[in-house]
C-alpha cells in the first residue's frame, strides 16, 4: 500500500487516511454476519453507549450517556438479571459535506448481566439532559445482608464474654460492632 497522493491531469488530490474504514467496515460487518448468522445478540450496525452501573444495599443505578435520544426513541427491558437498553439516535440533516463526525447516530444497544436480580415491575427510569437514569431494586433474595459475627464463647455459652481477661472475670466491656476505620 503506497501512501503517496494520486496525480491527475488537471490537479492533485491529498490521500485521506480514514478513505478505506468505510470499506473495511463493511468487510467485518459482513464477516461477522456470515460467521454468526443466528447470533441476535450481535449487531454489527449498532453501537454501546457510555454506561456506569453502580451497586447500593437495595438496588443498581445505572446511567447512560444517550444525547440526542427522545424518551420515545429508548427501550428499556429487564429479564431476571439480564438489563438491555437499546434504541435510535435520529441522524442529522447536513447541509454542506461532512468533513468529520464524532457524534453517534443510529441504532444503539447495550447489555448487562447484573450480579442480581431485580424487582421488574418497580423499576424507574427517567431521561433528563441526555442522561438516562435507571434504578433497579434487587429482589430480596438479591439483597446484601450484614451477618453479626460471634466469637467461640459466644457460641458455647450463649452471652458475650468479657474482654477483660480469659478466664471471664474483669471489667465488662460492651461489644463493639466490627468499624474497619476505627483506629486501635
Amino acid at each position: 500500500m503506497t501512501l503517496s497522493p494520486t496525480r491527475d491531469r488537471s490537479r492533485m488530490s491529498r490521500w485521506d487516511p480514514f478513505a478505506g474504514f468505510d470499506d473495511l467496515y463493511q468487510e467485518m460487518s459482513r464477516l461477522l454476519t456470515t460467521a454468526f448468522p443466528d447470533a441476535s445478540r450481535i449487531s454489527v450496525n449498532a453501537w454501546s453507549p457510555p454506561v456506569d452501573v453502580e451497586e447500593t444495599d437495595d438496588s443498581f443505578v445505572v446511567e447512560a450517556d444517550v444525547p440526542g435520544v427522545r424518551p420515545d426513541d429508548v427501550a428499556v427491558e429487564v429479564h431476571g438479571n439480564e438489563l438491555r437498553i437499546s434504541g435510535e439516535v435520529e441522524e442529522h440533516e447536513h447541509e454542506g459535506a461532512v468533513r468529520r463526525q464524532t457524534h453517534r447516530s443510529g441504532r444503539f444497544d447495550y447489555r448487562v448481566s447484573l450480579p442480581g436480580d431485580v424487582e421488574a415491575d418497580t423499576c424507574e427510569a427517567d431521561l433528563d439532559n441526555g442522561v438516562l437514569t435507571l434504578r433497579l431494586p434487587k429482589t430480596k433474595a438479591s439483597q446484601r445482608r450484614r451477618i453479626p459475627v460471634r466469637g467461640q464463647h459466644e457460641v458455647a455459652s450463649g452471652r458475650p464474654q468479657s474482654k477483660g481477661s480469659s478466664s471471664g472475670t474483669g471489667t465488662e466491656h460492651e461489644k463493639q460492632p466490627f468499624d474497619p476505620a476505627r483506629k486501635r
